[in-house]
Protein backbone atom coordinates (compact mmCIF):
# COMPACT_ATOMS: atom_id res chain seq x y z
CA UNK A 1 0.00 0.00 0.00
CA UNK A 2 1.24 3.40 -1.06
CA UNK A 3 0.91 6.18 1.38
CA UNK A 4 -0.50 9.31 0.17
CA UNK A 5 0.31 12.34 1.05
CA UNK A 6 -0.98 16.19 1.71
CA UNK A 7 -0.98 19.65 3.53
CA UNK A 8 -3.05 20.81 6.43
CA UNK A 9 -4.07 23.86 7.10
CA UNK A 10 -6.29 23.53 9.61
CA UNK A 11 -5.22 24.43 13.35
CA UNK A 12 -3.89 21.50 15.74
CA UNK A 13 -7.00 21.68 18.12
CA UNK A 14 -9.68 21.49 15.28
CA UNK A 15 -8.26 19.49 12.68
CA UNK A 16 -10.51 16.14 12.14
CA UNK A 17 -8.26 13.29 11.94
CA UNK A 18 -7.59 10.36 13.54
CA UNK A 19 -4.55 11.19 15.12
CA UNK A 20 -2.55 14.51 15.26
CA UNK A 21 1.20 14.09 16.01
CA UNK A 22 2.88 17.12 17.55
CA UNK A 23 6.31 17.31 19.51
CA UNK A 24 7.49 18.00 22.97
CA UNK A 25 11.56 18.86 23.91
CA UNK A 26 13.55 17.56 26.26
CA UNK A 27 12.48 19.85 29.55
CA UNK A 28 9.56 20.30 28.87
CA UNK A 29 9.17 22.93 26.33
CA UNK A 30 6.32 22.26 23.97
CA UNK A 31 6.01 23.29 20.20
CA UNK A 32 3.79 25.84 19.26
CA UNK A 33 1.61 23.11 17.91
CA UNK A 34 2.02 21.14 20.74
CA UNK A 35 1.15 24.36 23.08
CA UNK A 36 -2.05 25.01 21.23
CA UNK A 37 -2.91 21.76 21.70
CA UNK A 38 -2.41 21.52 25.93
CA UNK A 39 -4.27 25.06 25.88
CA UNK A 40 -7.33 23.64 24.04
CA UNK A 41 -6.91 20.42 26.02
CA UNK A 42 -6.44 22.04 29.59
CA UNK A 43 -3.21 21.31 30.05
CA UNK A 44 -3.04 17.47 29.39
CA UNK A 45 0.22 17.63 27.66
CA UNK A 46 1.80 19.29 30.51
CA UNK A 47 0.41 17.29 33.17
CA UNK A 48 2.23 14.16 31.44
CA UNK A 49 5.50 15.94 31.47
CA UNK A 50 4.88 16.80 34.82
CA UNK A 51 3.99 13.15 36.20
CA UNK A 52 7.16 11.83 33.32
CA UNK A 53 4.85 9.87 31.30
CA UNK A 54 5.90 12.52 28.50
CA UNK A 55 9.98 12.78 28.24
CA UNK A 56 10.85 14.57 25.39
CA UNK A 57 13.57 12.25 24.95
CA UNK A 58 14.38 11.21 20.88
CA UNK A 59 12.64 8.25 20.04
CA UNK A 60 10.30 8.68 22.91
CA UNK A 61 5.98 9.02 22.13
CA UNK A 62 3.10 9.04 24.02
CA UNK A 63 -0.65 9.25 22.81
CA UNK A 64 -3.17 10.73 24.73
CA UNK A 65 -6.73 9.34 23.53
CA UNK A 66 -9.75 11.62 22.43
CA UNK A 67 -8.74 14.74 24.96
CA UNK A 68 -11.25 17.00 26.23
CA UNK A 69 -11.27 20.38 23.61
CA UNK A 70 -9.88 18.81 20.94
CA UNK A 71 -11.01 17.16 17.70
CA UNK A 72 -8.76 14.49 16.84
CA UNK A 73 -9.61 11.48 18.40
CA UNK A 74 -5.93 10.84 18.87
CA UNK A 75 -2.80 13.24 20.10
CA UNK A 76 0.89 11.41 19.26
CA UNK A 77 2.94 13.52 21.65
CA UNK A 78 6.90 12.76 19.92
CA UNK A 79 9.83 13.57 21.59
CA UNK A 80 12.43 15.57 19.81
CA UNK A 81 15.36 15.44 22.13
CA UNK A 82 17.63 18.62 23.31
CA UNK A 83 16.14 21.70 21.53
CA UNK A 84 19.72 23.22 21.26
CA UNK A 85 20.83 20.40 19.75
CA UNK A 86 18.00 20.19 17.25
CA UNK A 87 19.42 19.92 14.14
CA UNK A 88 18.63 18.60 10.20
CA UNK A 89 19.37 14.72 11.42
CA UNK A 90 16.94 15.05 14.53
CA UNK A 91 14.23 16.29 12.36
CA UNK A 92 14.59 13.49 9.64
CA UNK A 93 14.91 11.15 12.60
CA UNK A 94 11.71 12.23 14.53
CA UNK A 95 9.36 12.13 11.58
CA UNK A 96 10.63 8.42 10.91
CA UNK A 97 9.49 8.36 15.18
CA UNK A 98 6.39 9.19 14.21
CA UNK A 99 5.37 7.34 11.46
CA UNK A 100 7.12 3.91 13.55
CA UNK A 101 4.69 5.34 16.14
CA UNK A 102 1.94 5.92 13.72
CA UNK A 103 2.28 1.90 12.69
CA UNK A 104 1.64 0.47 15.85
CA UNK A 105 -2.02 2.55 16.47
CA UNK A 106 -5.00 1.53 14.62
CA UNK A 107 -5.43 4.93 12.71
CA UNK A 108 -5.98 5.12 8.66
CA UNK A 109 -4.92 9.16 8.31
CA UNK A 110 -3.11 11.60 10.57
CA UNK A 111 -2.10 15.33 10.33
CA UNK A 112 1.36 15.98 11.38
CA UNK A 113 2.45 19.42 12.66
CA UNK A 114 6.43 18.14 13.13
CA UNK A 115 6.83 19.76 9.25
CA UNK A 116 6.71 23.24 10.90
CA UNK A 117 9.41 22.67 13.44
CA UNK A 118 11.93 25.16 12.71
CA UNK A 119 15.40 23.68 11.43
CA UNK A 120 18.72 26.19 11.11
CA UNK A 121 19.55 26.50 7.37
CA UNK A 122 16.68 24.88 5.78
CA UNK A 123 13.18 26.13 4.38
CA UNK A 124 10.29 24.99 4.30
CA UNK A 125 10.58 23.21 1.19
CA UNK A 126 13.36 21.23 2.21
CA UNK A 127 11.49 20.40 5.54
CA UNK A 128 8.28 19.37 3.53
CA UNK A 129 10.35 16.51 1.44
CA UNK A 130 12.20 15.43 4.28
CA UNK A 131 9.24 14.77 6.20
CA UNK A 132 7.73 13.24 3.47
CA UNK A 133 11.08 11.35 2.37
CA UNK A 134 11.47 10.02 5.93
CA UNK A 135 7.85 9.13 6.88
CA UNK A 136 7.49 6.93 3.49
CA UNK A 137 10.55 5.59 3.90
CA UNK A 138 9.86 4.18 8.10
CA UNK A 139 6.63 3.28 6.67
CA UNK A 140 7.44 1.20 3.91
CA UNK A 141 6.23 -3.03 4.04
CA UNK A 142 7.54 -5.20 2.13
CA UNK A 143 4.52 -7.29 0.78
CA UNK A 144 5.94 -9.21 -2.15
CA UNK A 145 3.24 -11.86 -3.57
CA UNK A 146 5.12 -14.95 -2.26
CA UNK A 147 4.77 -13.71 1.08
CA UNK A 148 1.36 -12.61 1.38
CA UNK A 149 0.46 -10.58 4.64
CA UNK A 150 -3.07 -11.21 6.09
CA UNK A 151 -5.96 -8.32 6.26
CA UNK A 152 -5.16 -6.53 9.21
CA UNK A 153 -8.14 -6.58 11.76
CA UNK A 154 -7.88 -2.87 12.45
CA UNK A 155 -6.75 -0.06 10.27
CA UNK A 156 -3.70 0.97 8.84
CA UNK A 157 -2.11 4.09 8.36
CA UNK A 158 -3.15 5.57 4.33
CA UNK A 159 -2.78 9.12 4.27
CA UNK A 160 -0.37 11.32 5.71
CA UNK A 161 -0.72 15.09 6.19
CA UNK A 162 1.83 17.64 6.61
CA UNK A 163 1.10 20.94 8.20
CA UNK A 164 1.93 23.70 5.73
CA UNK A 165 1.07 26.53 3.49
CA UNK A 166 0.82 26.69 -0.50
CA UNK A 167 4.78 27.69 -0.18
CA UNK A 168 5.49 24.21 0.81
CA UNK A 169 3.48 22.72 -2.20
CA UNK A 170 6.69 22.14 -3.99
CA UNK A 171 8.76 20.60 -1.13
CA UNK A 172 5.76 18.28 -0.98
CA UNK A 173 5.18 17.25 -4.58
CA UNK A 174 9.52 16.91 -5.11
CA UNK A 175 9.18 14.38 -1.61
CA UNK A 176 6.57 12.38 -3.13
CA UNK A 177 8.42 12.06 -6.66
CA UNK A 178 11.20 10.98 -4.51
CA UNK A 179 9.69 8.67 -2.59
CA UNK A 180 7.81 6.77 -5.47
CA UNK A 181 11.85 6.43 -6.57
CA UNK A 182 13.11 4.77 -3.44
CA UNK A 183 10.39 2.41 -3.41
CA UNK A 184 10.82 1.99 -6.91
CA UNK A 185 14.60 0.77 -5.68
CA UNK A 186 14.00 -0.67 -2.11
CA UNK A 187 11.48 -3.09 -3.81
CA UNK A 188 13.24 -4.70 -6.83
CA UNK A 189 16.56 -4.94 -4.76
CA UNK A 190 14.76 -7.08 -2.16
CA UNK A 191 12.96 -9.69 -4.73
CA UNK A 192 15.11 -12.86 -4.53
CA UNK A 193 17.32 -14.09 -6.78
CA UNK A 194 15.20 -16.53 -8.86
CA UNK A 195 12.49 -13.82 -9.24
CA UNK A 196 14.86 -10.52 -9.98
CA UNK A 197 17.42 -11.64 -12.33
CA UNK A 198 18.85 -9.95 -15.56
CA UNK A 199 15.50 -10.53 -17.75
CA UNK A 200 13.26 -9.32 -15.11
CA UNK A 201 14.89 -6.04 -14.44
CA UNK A 202 15.12 -5.28 -17.99
CA UNK A 203 11.56 -6.33 -18.12
CA UNK A 204 11.10 -3.15 -15.15
CA UNK A 205 12.82 -0.83 -16.97
CA UNK A 206 10.13 -1.40 -20.45
CA UNK A 207 7.34 -1.74 -17.86
CA UNK A 208 8.10 1.71 -16.86
CA UNK A 209 8.86 3.60 -20.47
CA UNK A 210 5.58 1.76 -21.73
CA UNK A 211 4.34 3.79 -18.37
CA UNK A 212 5.21 7.29 -19.26
CA UNK A 213 6.04 6.64 -23.57
CA UNK A 214 5.52 10.28 -24.28
CA UNK A 215 8.95 11.45 -22.32
CA UNK A 216 10.63 7.68 -21.48
CA UNK A 217 12.30 5.15 -23.83
CA UNK A 218 14.17 1.74 -23.31
CA UNK A 219 16.40 -0.57 -25.05
CA UNK A 220 17.80 -3.74 -24.27
CA UNK A 221 20.55 -5.36 -25.25
CA UNK A 222 20.79 -9.06 -25.26
CA UNK A 223 24.23 -11.76 -24.87
CA UNK A 224 24.40 -12.10 -29.01
CA UNK A 225 23.54 -8.51 -29.73
CA UNK A 226 26.49 -7.25 -26.87
CA UNK A 227 29.00 -10.24 -28.18
CA UNK A 228 28.54 -8.65 -31.53
CA UNK A 229 29.60 -5.46 -30.23
CA UNK A 230 32.84 -6.84 -28.68
CA UNK A 231 31.28 -6.77 -25.08
CA UNK A 232 34.17 -9.17 -23.96
CA UNK A 233 34.31 -8.69 -20.26
CA UNK A 234 30.59 -7.87 -19.05
CA UNK A 235 29.85 -11.13 -21.24
CA UNK A 236 32.36 -13.30 -19.13
CA UNK A 237 30.81 -12.01 -15.67
CA UNK A 238 27.67 -13.68 -16.65
CA UNK A 239 29.49 -17.29 -18.84
CA UNK A 240 28.72 -19.66 -15.88
CA UNK A 241 24.96 -19.05 -15.20
CA UNK A 242 21.48 -19.60 -17.08
CA UNK A 243 20.55 -16.41 -16.68
CA UNK A 244 21.73 -14.86 -19.41
CA UNK A 245 23.13 -10.86 -19.14
CA UNK A 246 21.77 -8.15 -20.54
CA UNK A 247 22.32 -4.17 -20.97
CA UNK A 248 19.64 -1.72 -20.54
CA UNK A 249 19.49 1.49 -20.92
CA UNK A 250 16.47 4.25 -20.46
CA UNK A 251 16.38 7.65 -21.83
CA UNK A 252 14.54 10.40 -20.58
CA UNK A 253 13.66 13.23 -22.95
CA UNK A 254 12.67 16.34 -20.53
CA UNK A 255 15.16 18.75 -21.56
CA UNK A 256 15.99 20.41 -25.40
CA UNK A 257 16.12 18.42 -28.21
CA UNK A 258 19.93 18.08 -28.82
CA UNK A 259 21.31 18.54 -25.61
CA UNK A 260 23.55 15.98 -24.08
CA UNK A 261 21.85 13.69 -21.36
CA UNK A 262 23.23 13.22 -18.13
CA UNK A 263 24.14 9.66 -17.45
CA UNK A 264 23.82 7.34 -14.57
CA UNK A 265 25.68 3.79 -14.77
CA UNK A 266 24.63 1.07 -12.44
CA UNK A 267 25.84 -2.53 -11.64
CA UNK A 268 23.36 -5.01 -12.00
CA UNK A 269 24.88 -8.39 -10.44
CA UNK A 270 21.67 -9.99 -9.49
CA UNK A 271 23.28 -12.95 -7.51
CA UNK A 272 26.86 -12.58 -6.65
CA UNK A 273 28.43 -15.83 -5.70
CA UNK A 274 31.76 -14.92 -6.22
CA UNK A 275 32.17 -17.23 -9.44
CA UNK A 276 34.92 -19.73 -9.47
CA UNK A 277 36.72 -17.55 -6.45
CA UNK A 278 34.03 -18.86 -4.03
CA UNK A 279 32.11 -16.49 -1.79
CA UNK A 280 31.93 -17.66 1.95
CA UNK A 281 28.62 -19.56 2.40
CA UNK A 282 27.58 -17.44 5.85
CA UNK A 283 25.99 -14.25 4.43
CA UNK A 284 25.91 -15.09 0.82
CA UNK A 285 22.22 -14.69 1.08
CA UNK A 286 22.41 -11.35 1.33
CA UNK A 287 24.02 -10.93 -2.32
CA UNK A 288 20.89 -10.76 -4.14
CA UNK A 289 21.87 -7.37 -3.14
CA UNK A 290 24.60 -6.63 -5.11
CA UNK A 291 22.16 -4.97 -7.97
CA UNK A 292 22.01 -2.03 -5.32
CA UNK A 293 23.71 0.19 -8.20
CA UNK A 294 20.96 -1.20 -10.52
CA UNK A 295 18.15 -0.40 -8.51
CA UNK A 296 19.42 3.16 -6.90
CA UNK A 297 20.24 4.62 -10.72
CA UNK A 298 16.62 3.07 -11.55
CA UNK A 299 14.98 4.60 -8.42
CA UNK A 300 17.47 7.56 -9.28
CA UNK A 301 15.69 8.01 -13.64
CA UNK A 302 11.96 7.29 -11.99
CA UNK A 303 12.09 9.95 -9.43
CA UNK A 304 13.82 12.27 -12.13
CA UNK A 305 11.25 11.54 -14.33
CA UNK A 306 7.91 12.24 -11.79
CA UNK A 307 9.64 15.13 -10.65
CA UNK A 308 9.75 16.40 -14.14
CA UNK A 309 13.41 17.65 -14.61
CA UNK A 310 14.25 20.17 -16.99
CA UNK A 311 17.22 18.26 -18.73
CA UNK A 312 17.38 14.95 -20.88
CA UNK A 313 18.64 11.69 -18.83
CA UNK A 314 19.62 8.15 -19.59
CA UNK A 315 19.98 5.18 -16.94
CA UNK A 316 22.29 2.39 -18.41
CA UNK A 317 22.56 -0.76 -16.74
CA UNK A 318 24.56 -4.22 -17.00
CA UNK A 319 22.88 -6.93 -15.47
CA UNK A 320 24.37 -10.08 -15.05
CA UNK A 321 24.65 -13.13 -12.48
CA UNK A 322 28.30 -14.53 -11.38
CA UNK A 323 27.83 -18.14 -10.79
CA UNK A 324 30.58 -20.87 -10.70
CA UNK A 325 29.79 -23.17 -13.59
CA UNK A 326 32.12 -25.35 -16.62
CA UNK A 327 31.67 -22.68 -18.32
CA UNK A 328 32.69 -19.44 -15.59
CA UNK A 329 35.42 -17.57 -16.18
CA UNK A 330 38.67 -17.97 -14.49
CA UNK A 331 41.43 -16.32 -12.02
CA UNK A 332 43.96 -15.90 -14.29
CA UNK A 333 41.72 -15.74 -17.88
CA UNK A 334 42.85 -12.58 -19.57
CA UNK A 335 39.66 -10.73 -21.15
CA UNK A 336 39.55 -8.22 -24.25
CA UNK A 337 36.84 -5.56 -22.79
CA UNK A 338 34.82 -3.08 -24.98
CA UNK A 339 37.12 -0.44 -24.98
CA UNK A 340 39.76 -2.88 -26.22
CA UNK A 341 41.82 -2.69 -22.87
CA UNK A 342 43.07 -6.25 -21.67
CA UNK A 343 42.26 -7.16 -18.09
CA UNK A 344 43.86 -9.87 -16.46
CA UNK A 345 41.03 -11.90 -13.92
CA UNK A 346 42.98 -12.24 -10.43
CA UNK A 347 39.39 -12.82 -8.51
CA UNK A 348 36.13 -13.39 -9.97
CA UNK A 349 34.87 -12.05 -7.08
CA UNK A 350 35.69 -8.54 -8.33
CA UNK A 351 33.20 -8.67 -11.03
CA UNK A 352 30.89 -5.56 -10.69
CA UNK A 353 34.49 -3.42 -12.36
CA UNK A 354 34.26 -5.83 -14.68
CA UNK A 355 30.28 -5.08 -16.23
CA UNK A 356 30.85 -1.54 -15.21
CA UNK A 357 33.60 -0.85 -17.36
CA UNK A 358 31.89 -1.87 -20.71
CA UNK A 359 28.32 -0.40 -19.85
CA UNK A 360 30.50 2.48 -19.29
CA UNK A 361 32.65 2.81 -22.38
CA UNK A 362 29.42 2.00 -24.22
CA UNK A 363 27.33 4.96 -22.68
CA UNK A 364 30.26 7.29 -23.60
CA UNK A 365 30.39 5.84 -27.29
CA UNK A 366 26.57 5.95 -27.40
CA UNK A 367 25.45 8.95 -26.19
CA UNK A 368 28.25 11.30 -25.38
CA UNK A 369 27.02 12.13 -21.93
CA UNK A 370 27.77 15.69 -20.41
CA UNK A 371 28.12 14.09 -17.21
CA UNK A 372 28.49 10.10 -15.75
CA UNK A 373 27.82 9.14 -12.09
CA UNK A 374 27.92 5.47 -11.40
CA UNK A 375 26.62 3.65 -8.29
CA UNK A 376 27.66 0.55 -7.33
CA UNK A 377 28.05 -2.26 -3.87
CA UNK A 378 31.85 -2.40 -4.91
CA UNK A 379 33.86 -3.54 -2.39
CA UNK A 380 34.12 -4.59 1.09
CA UNK A 381 36.46 -2.24 1.76
CA UNK A 382 34.34 0.51 1.08
CA UNK A 383 32.29 -0.36 4.29
CA UNK A 384 35.66 -1.26 6.68
CA UNK A 385 36.15 2.41 5.41
CA UNK A 386 32.79 4.58 6.20
CA UNK A 387 30.68 2.00 7.89
CA UNK A 388 26.67 1.80 6.83
CA UNK A 389 26.75 5.55 6.97
CA UNK A 390 28.56 7.45 4.12
CA UNK A 391 28.54 6.11 0.07
CA UNK A 392 32.16 6.30 -0.96
CA UNK A 393 32.36 9.44 -3.75
CA UNK A 394 35.60 9.12 -5.69
CA UNK A 395 35.85 11.76 -9.11
CA UNK A 396 38.48 13.20 -10.03
CA UNK A 397 36.54 16.46 -11.35
CA UNK A 398 36.39 18.62 -8.03
CA UNK A 399 33.17 20.53 -9.30
CA UNK A 400 31.33 17.60 -10.00
CA UNK A 401 32.69 15.67 -6.58
CA UNK A 402 31.22 19.13 -4.87
CA UNK A 403 27.91 18.93 -6.93
CA UNK A 404 27.54 15.05 -5.46
CA UNK A 405 28.35 15.76 -1.67
CA UNK A 406 26.46 19.07 -1.84
CA UNK A 407 23.45 17.14 -2.91
CA UNK A 408 24.09 14.26 -0.53
CA UNK A 409 23.89 16.87 2.34
CA UNK A 410 20.94 18.18 1.07
CA UNK A 411 18.91 14.94 1.34
CA UNK A 412 20.66 13.80 4.59
CA UNK A 413 21.95 10.63 1.63
CA UNK A 414 25.26 12.08 2.50
CA UNK A 415 28.88 10.77 1.00
CA UNK A 416 32.60 11.24 1.19
CA UNK A 417 35.09 11.61 -0.87
CA UNK A 418 37.80 9.62 -1.22
CA UNK A 419 40.95 10.00 -3.39
CA UNK A 420 41.51 9.03 -6.77
CA UNK A 421 45.12 9.83 -7.35
CA UNK A 422 47.16 8.05 -10.06
CA UNK A 423 49.50 7.20 -6.98
CA UNK A 424 47.43 4.02 -6.80
CA UNK A 425 47.13 3.35 -10.16
CA UNK A 426 50.66 1.01 -10.15
CA UNK A 427 48.51 -1.73 -8.02
CA UNK A 428 46.98 -2.26 -10.80
CA UNK A 429 49.39 -3.66 -13.15
CA UNK A 430 49.70 -6.59 -14.45
CA UNK A 431 52.37 -8.65 -16.88
CA UNK A 432 49.70 -10.45 -18.92
CA UNK A 433 47.31 -7.61 -19.87
CA UNK A 434 46.52 -4.00 -19.99
CA UNK A 435 45.32 -3.92 -16.30
CA UNK A 436 44.59 -6.64 -13.54
CA UNK A 437 40.80 -6.77 -12.04
CA UNK A 438 42.21 -6.09 -8.53
CA UNK A 439 45.09 -4.17 -7.24
CA UNK A 440 45.50 -6.04 -3.31
CA UNK A 441 44.73 -5.79 0.30
CA UNK A 442 45.39 -1.96 0.97
CA UNK A 443 42.99 0.75 -0.31
CA UNK A 444 40.77 -1.70 -2.28
CA UNK A 445 37.91 1.03 -2.77
CA UNK A 446 39.90 2.90 -4.33
CA UNK A 447 41.85 0.84 -6.54
CA UNK A 448 38.58 -0.24 -7.88
CA UNK A 449 37.67 3.32 -8.71
CA UNK A 450 40.92 3.65 -10.11
CA UNK A 451 40.11 0.19 -12.55
CA UNK A 452 36.81 2.15 -13.40
CA UNK A 453 38.61 5.72 -14.07
CA UNK A 454 41.07 3.57 -17.08
CA UNK A 455 37.45 3.28 -18.44
CA UNK A 456 36.34 7.39 -18.04
CA UNK A 457 39.33 9.14 -19.12
CA UNK A 458 38.48 12.59 -20.82
CA UNK A 459 34.67 11.88 -19.45
CA UNK A 460 32.82 14.09 -16.52
CA UNK A 461 32.72 11.27 -14.12
CA UNK A 462 32.32 10.34 -10.68
CA UNK A 463 31.73 6.44 -8.93
CA UNK A 464 29.45 6.14 -6.22
CA UNK A 465 30.36 2.90 -3.93
CA UNK A 466 27.48 1.80 -2.08
CA UNK A 467 28.57 -1.60 -0.78
CA UNK A 468 27.56 0.07 3.13
CA UNK A 469 24.74 1.99 2.45
CA UNK A 470 22.17 0.20 -0.20
CA UNK A 471 20.49 -2.40 2.26
CA UNK A 472 20.71 -2.74 6.47
CA UNK A 473 22.48 -6.47 7.32
CA UNK A 474 20.81 -9.22 9.21
CA UNK A 475 17.91 -11.70 7.89
CA UNK A 476 15.24 -9.15 7.70
CA UNK A 477 17.83 -6.61 6.66
CA UNK A 478 15.62 -4.69 3.33
CA UNK A 479 17.51 -2.59 0.60
CA UNK A 480 17.49 1.06 1.76
CA UNK A 481 16.69 2.79 -1.97
CA UNK A 482 20.28 4.69 -1.42
CA UNK A 483 21.31 6.75 -3.50
CA UNK A 484 18.22 7.62 -4.72
CA UNK A 485 17.44 11.16 -2.66
CA UNK A 486 21.25 12.15 -3.46
CA UNK A 487 20.84 11.48 -7.25
CA UNK A 488 17.70 12.88 -7.61
CA UNK A 489 18.98 16.00 -5.76
CA UNK A 490 21.85 16.60 -7.97
CA UNK A 491 19.49 16.68 -11.33
CA UNK A 492 17.23 18.93 -9.05
CA UNK A 493 20.09 21.48 -8.80
CA UNK A 494 21.50 20.91 -12.64
CA UNK A 495 17.92 21.57 -13.73
CA UNK A 496 17.34 24.55 -11.75
CA UNK A 497 20.51 25.62 -13.32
Amino acid sequence: MTLQFSLASASPETVETACVVVGVYEGGVLTSAAARIDSAAEGAIKRQVESGDITGKGGSAAVLFAPAGVTARRVLVVGLGQQKAFDAARFQRVHADAARALGRLPVDSAVSYLSEIDVPGRDATWRLRTAVLATDHASYRYTATFKPREKSAQPELASMAFAGNADAQAGLDQGVAIAEGVRFARELANLPPNICNPAYIASQAQAFAAEHADTVSCRVLDHEEMEKLGFGSLLAVGRGSTNRPKLVALEYAGGAEGDKPYAFVGKGITFDSGGISLKPGAGMEEMKFDMGGAAGVLGGFVAAVKLGVKLNLVCVVPAAENMPDGDSYRPSDVLTSLSGLTIEVLNTDAEGRLILCDALTWTVQTYQPQAIVDAATLTGACVIALGKHATGLMSKHDDLAAELLAAGEATLDRAWRLPLWDDYQTQLESGFADVANIGGKSAGAITAGCFLSRFTEGQRWAHLDIAGTAWDEGRKGLATGRPVPLLAQWLLDRSEK
